[in-house]
């Protein structure tokens, strides 16, 4: 069973949500289905990501009370890189370029983006530790 069942965000606009997150999830493996206020996006049936209309206009501030982000774990630095890549081509703004992250560990590369709802995802290869290695917290 997956650790979430679903996770849902409320946007301004769904045909432009739908038109920044589909290209990150497809490239995932992740399938679509839409909805009349909304899209969902699956993996293997379980867990799911959902888009929905906002009921009151305006954007999320990051860092406000509430939504903080999204991080999508990746198999490896190429990943991180070709994911930013598609997610800019799609119109999200680059918070982070793609880089190391010394100080959540020697392992940790990532990139941050954010769409005009003020909605934040990373993608992030951050592989399991060797034994030699000790893992710093947050």
């Amino acid at each position: 069973m997956p650790l979430f069942d679903h996770l849902s965000v409320s946007v301004n606009d769904v045909p432009r949500a739908i038109a920044r997150f589909d290209p990150i999830f497809t490239a995932l493996g992740l399938d679509r289905t839409d909805a009349r206020d909304g899209a969902s996006w699956y993996k293997d049936g379980e867990t799911e990501f959902i888009v929905r209309l906002a009921r009151e206009p305006g954007a999320h501030r990051h860092g406000a009370v509430g939504w903080q982000h999204l991080a999508l774990a990746v198999a490896s630095r190429e990943d991180v890189e070709r994911l930013h890549a598609i997610a800019t081509e799609a119109g999200w703004a680059v918070v982070r370029d793609p880089k190391p992250y010394p100080r959540f560990s020697d392992r940790y590369f990532a990139s941050f983006v954010e769409d005009d709802n003020g909605i934040r995802v990373e993608f992030v290869y951050n592989p399991e530790p060797t034994d030699q290695e000790t893992v710093r917290t947050v």
